[in-house]
């Protein structure tokens, strides 16, 4: 993804022979939402100057602000934006981002059906799309343009190499970077996460999708050849790893190790009360309400049937305000 730049006018023109179109797969960043790493597609014609990375996965940089609130209910407007490919090449750099290209070698009609899509999608009535991070996304939309100007000439089985479910995609990119954004979307996504994607699907992720271009064909008067006619990797990011001290299995091990601890002090020194109790199943609650609302209130098409909410009951606010310790009759010395 990328923060949205006004695209610049372009005429439509018939590319000349010397134009090229490539795919461009950026490694991941440092926030959030570039865990994952990014797509665009690069048409470079040399003869009118022309150079165009189409990016459909860009946003408002007003968008920046609660950006996280705003993704968690989906109300951020996608769009698609163009802009020429060395800035955005300089920046990614300074980001330690992987850049990859791969040359799509392709008749000029499909390089110029491709052009014309991508003009298309640039007005301002076509340009904005319901982001949706499994479905519909920067890399997704990048298959659709493939397969829509290269018809049925295109052998595209997508990302064989692997099997696995979109949580457990999510889990290989995001479990040891960012154990705690990881936690918060195994919390957040519900039962259709846990679906096997399909080799289509998978190439909602960047790197997969490079792959399923890497493995695709076109056929052509003379058989088939493949759709990638050569690989350049235009920038290797430093290898960096983080430390992270606190990480969601150690504070629930711990915690978990301290509730047994002082419920079992509770119990042999008959201290019974609430005051524990009520903070921590308030807390609880109020993860079961959060469930909720990504259940019914949002459309990401993942986040239903969640059963996280049989532990994180949200009932339990308000009724855990309610909760006191029992009043012991009194006994026979007691009079």
């Amino acid at each position: 993804m990328a923060f949205l730049s006004a695209p610049f006018a372009s005429a439509q023109l018939q590319l000349s022979p010397h134009a090229k179109i490539s795919l461009i797969t950026i490694g991941a960043g440092t926030d959030l939402y570039s865990s994952f790493g990014h797509s665009v597609l690069w048409i470079y014609d040399p003869m009118y100057q022309l150079d165009r990375a189409y990016n459909y996965g860009t946003f408002p940089s007003a968008e920046t602000e609660y950006f996280y609130i705003k993704f968690l209910r989906n109300t951020i407007p996608y769009t698609i934006s163009v802009n020429a490919l060395t800035p955005q090449l300089y920046r990614w750099q300074q980001e330690n981002r992987s850049v990859k290209e791969q040359v799509l070698d392709l008749t000029a009609a499909q390089k110029q059906r491709i052009f014309e899509y991508l003009e298309t999608n640039l007005l301002p009535q076509n340009r904005s799309q319901k982001y949706k991070f499994f479905y519909d996304n920067c890399s997704t939309r990048l298959a659709d343009v493939l397969k829509i100007a290269v018809g049925n000439s295109l052998i595209f089985p997508g990302y064989t190499r692997d099997t696995l479910s979109f949580r457990q995609w999510i889990d290989r990119y995001a479990y040891v970077q960012k154990p705690w954004a990881d936690f918060g979307m195994d919390l957040a996504i519900g039962s259709p996460s846990d679906e096997i994607a399909t080799p289509q699907q998978a190439t909602f992720l960047p790197n997969n999708l490079s792959d399923a271009f890497a493995d695709a064909w076109v056929k052509s008067s003379e058989g088939k050849v493949p759709l990638v006619l050569d690989t350049h990797i235009l920038y290797v990011a430093t290898p960096t790893v983080e430390e992270h001290v606190l990480t969601p299995k150690l504070l629930f091990w711990t915690l978990a190790t301290l509730v047994a601890m002082f419920t079992a002090w509770q119990i042999k020194t008959h201290r019974i009360h609430f005051v524990f109790d009520k903070i921590l199943f308030t807390l609880i609650g109020f993860t079961g309400w959060l469930i909720v609302f990504l259940w019914i209130g949002t459309d990401h098409g993942v986040t239903s049937w969640n059963w996280d909410i049989l532990w994180a009951f949200p009932l339990w606010v308000p009724f855990i305000s309610h909760f006191q310790k029992p009043i012991n009759p009194p006994g026979p010395g007691d009079f």
